[in-house]
């Protein structure tokens, strides 16, 4: 049923005409996408749902405490914020939607907070985990002293995986002790520490070439056939030394990247310069690693401190 058509009609209508209503509303009105006009309907449908299960089955007679009432419901019923934030924004489009056509007067979703979502940090390991982790790789065959490299390497740098595993041979300057890296339409150079200099040249001068299948190949890391590196393969590799250094946080190819940016802060470094080393676009992106390790220093001390 469309919007207008409600508008022309007299009297008290049913909640599935007003849905009905608003989305006609969502897709000639707003124009907004499929995806759009499905997540709102959902939302406010099962709103409706709630109101019916507690005897009250008039959008109409909606207040403020009602809305807030079924956000603490969902939160109850194990709904993250973050969806219930979601609800909330439907809930104050589709009730936008009855004022705008005269159904009401005013919004009982207006001025409604959204639910306090919880920032999540990325998981970082500490200065012992890393060194566990990097043992990890045994330099006694092809493949150790490959993995061992490229563990060298993500850590040295902080590059992403998808800039590790598109690295070739000429991006090395280990007489320099420097890596060159292309991401996104951006270059940078960054320094080797002394460890992942000698990994990278034991790799490449004597077991690279034992592993490539085509003299001609330029990526610096392949696998055991020879070829480029893919990021599934570098993400098995990532999990099965996690799971030989019996570390419990959940290790991904990402941890090493973040590990290397609040390091090098919790050592000194300035943000700018992380910033450069990451390539990140915006110094705002590189500030969450100030709020990480000033949570890491808070947990300490609560966890320290006799009087905490």
């Amino acid at each position: 049923m469309r919007a207008d058509s409600i508008e022309r009609r007299g009297g008290d209508f049913l909640a599935a005409d007003y849905i009905a209503g608003y989305r006609d509303y969502l897709t000639d009105v707003k124009h907004s996408s499929a995806n759009t006009v499905s997540s709102y309907l959902r939302d406010v449908t099962q709103f409706h749902t709630y109101l019916e299960d507690n005897g009250q089955s008039d959008f109409k007679k909606v207040k403020p405490e009602t809305i807030k009432t079924y956000m603490t419901w969902m939160l109850g019923k194990g709904k993250s914020a973050t969806s219930v934030t979601r609800s909330v924004a439907s809930l104050k489009s589709f009730y936008g939607y009855m004022v705008s056509y005269g159904f009401m007067k005013t919004s009982p979703a207006k001025g409604v907070a959204a639910a306090k979502v919880e920032r999540k940090y990325p998981q970082i390991l500490t200065s012992k985990e890393v060194e566990l982790f990097l043992e990890q790789p045994q330099c006694v065959d092809a493949k150790g002293y490959r993995d061992h490299a490229m563990l060298e390497l993500l850590y040295a740098t902080g590059i992403r995986v998808s800039e590790l595993i598109s690295l070739n041979l000429e991006d090395l300057n280990l007489a320099a002790g420097l890596v060159h890296c292309a991401s996104k339409g951006k270059e940078r150079i960054i320094p080797l520490y002394h460890t992942a200099v000698k990994a990278l040249q034991d790799y490449v001068k004597d077991i690279r070439p034992q592993i490539i299948s085509d003299a001609d190949e330029r990526a610096l890391f392949v696998n055991m056939n020879g070829e480029r590196m893919s990021r599934q393969g570098f993400w098995k590799i990532i999990k099965y030394y996690q799971e030989k250094a019996g570390i419990e946080k959940d290790i991904t190819p990402h941890t090493l990247r973040h590990s290397f940016a609040a390091h090098l802060l919790e050592n000194g470094a300035d943000l700018r310069s992380i910033q450069e080393m990451l390539g990140h676009a915006d110094i705002s992106s590189t500030q969450i690693y100030t709020h990480m390790v000033k949570k890491q220093l808070k947990d300490v001390y609560n966890k320290a401190h006799p009087r905490a």
